[in-house]
């Protein structure tokens, strides 16, 4: 019996994210991450949409010109944990990069003797 609103559990975990900040315009950032220490994905990207960021899984080019994923999730609750960590990380490491910039940029007080 197949019930629509039926959770699926999910077995495996993301255990270890790469994020690798792009400066483009719709471009943020290429993803890396590993599953369960066993697995890797990497060229997921991030990107700035006109309703926020999304995830787009790796995909190659085919020969009629439109883009297919080569790897991806196939169901909405691995989808929904794979965007929610992937975009929790960027904004995490894109914080910490905006904060070193700063960090250089100010001249700590402390030592202006």
């Amino acid at each position: 019996m197949h019930h629509k609103n039926h959770k699926k559990e999910i077995k495996m975990n993301i255990t270890d994210v790469k994020v690798f900040i792009r400066e483009s315009n719709q471009l943020k950032a290429f993803v890396n991450i590993v599953i369960d220490d066993a697995f890797i994905i990497r060229n997921i990207k991030v990107i700035e949409g006109e309703n926020g960021l999304f995830v787009a899984m790796p995909s190659r080019r085919v020969s009629t010109g439109e883009y297919r994923d080569i790897a991806h999730p196939i169901n909405t609750e691995t989808r929904n944990m794979i965007e929610k960590i992937i975009i929790e990380k960027y904004k995490e490491v894109l914080q910490e990069a905006l904060s070193a910039a700063e960090s250089k940029e100010e001249v700590n007080p402390e030592f202006e003797e």
